[in-house]
């Protein structure tokens, strides 16, 4: 069974409401209204109905009337949400009559609707900047509590030939948010990543904190920065199996771990790949991906208090609809935990 097949399944057993707030968008309505016929999930879309459904017919999409719509210009729901609005950002300045124009952008009222409980999650990005969706997470919905930084994780799903990971599974972070990560944003990196580990691979995390340096084997700040990192996130998840620092080879094959850290409770069986900055996991998951003929999945933004999903604005239904399977899972995965 692939790792969808098993997202999917998982999904279908306990069905999430995700908010989908570009509800106007045809290729957010193709992947909603195969969601809906699949039944992996109670569909929130944001919009004006008659546009909503103007566009369902004319992508001849028959399960659409399924999905529930908010419109953001009804003024009920403004009255609903701009309150909460307000209590979260009143320190910093908004006003009610702000807080009652920002409500109106769909973005925010999605977020907002998951803060309130009356949503799981949200996926958007399909017409919104990476920023934008960013933006109204960060304000609304806020981290996971002990929990400072969001990330993002790409799982790469490895050729059978290929014995590396957990069942051909292994999860790299970050390579999408945080450019250059403090030791304890580091830290706070590897326990999101071990979680989405958990929550979507559905393997039980074995985390590397990885470096140009395995065990002292060579000295610089940024060296310190992994060591302290690890240090950091052993104190945060005294039971999570993970070391550094180690260089790659160190991490995944036990032949060089049982060399270069013989002590090491990863035993080059490394599973989650967490790097020292932006730049290197980015390289990194594009190379794996490339040269070893791997498939990866994500972004998956991780460390939010719920989850939301950001899509490319290239993306294809088929995307959208993975997303929003994924998304069902780490709302799932958070309720189990809560």
């Amino acid at each position: 069974m692939t790792l969808f097949e098993k997202l999917t399944l998982k999904a279908k057993a306990n069905p999430q409401r995700i908010v989908l707030p570009e509800g106007t968008e045809p290729r957010t309505l193709t992947a909603a209204n195969r969601i809906l016929s699949d039944g992996l999930a109670e569909i929130i879309l944001i919009g004006n109905k008659a546009d909503i459904m103007s566009m369902a017919s004319e992508l001849k999409l028959a399960h659409i009337n399924r999905a529930r719509i908010v419109d953001p210009a009804d003024e009920e729901v403004i009255d609903r949400y701009a309150p909460l609005f307000y209590e979260l950002r009143k320190k910093k300045g908004v006003t009610m009559e702000q807080a009652r124009l920002t409500t109106a952008n769909a973005l925010y009222l999605g977020c907002l609707m998951v803060k309130a409980g009356d949503a799981d999650g949200q996926v958007a990005g399909a017409m919104n900047t990476t920023g934008n969706v960013l933006r109204a997470a960060f304000q609304v919905i806020k981290t996971q509590p002990g929990i400072d930084v969001v990330s993002g994780a790409f799982l790469m799903l490895l050729p059978k030939d290929l014995p590396f990971g957990k069942n051909g599974l292994m999860v790299f972070a970050d390579c999408a948010v945080v450019p250059d990560p403090s030791a304890k944003e580091l830290a706070q990196i590897a326990i999101s990543a071990a979680q989405t580990a958990r929550d979507i691979a559905g393997i039980e995390p074995r985390v590397a904190m990885l470096s140009f340096s395995t065990k002292g084997s060579a000295r610089h700040e940024r060296v310190d920065k992994v060591i302290e990192a690890t240090r950091i996130a052993r104190e945060m998840a005294p039971d999570l199996i993970i070391d550094g620092e180690l260089q790659a080879d160190a991490a995944i094959v036990p032949g060089v771990a049982h060399t270069k850290c013989p002590d090491s409770p990863l035993s080059g069986r490394a599973n989650v790949l967490v790097f020292p900055s932006l730049e290197v996991g980015n390289i990194a998951y594009k190379l794996v991906q490339r040269l070893g003929n791997v498939q990866a999945v994500g972004p998956v933004l991780q460390g939010l208090a719920a989850p939301v999903n950001d899509l490319s604005r290239g993306c294809f239904p088929e995307d959208i609809y993975k997303t929003i399977i994924m998304t069902c899972n780490q709302a799932i995965g958070l309720k189990e935990n809560a």
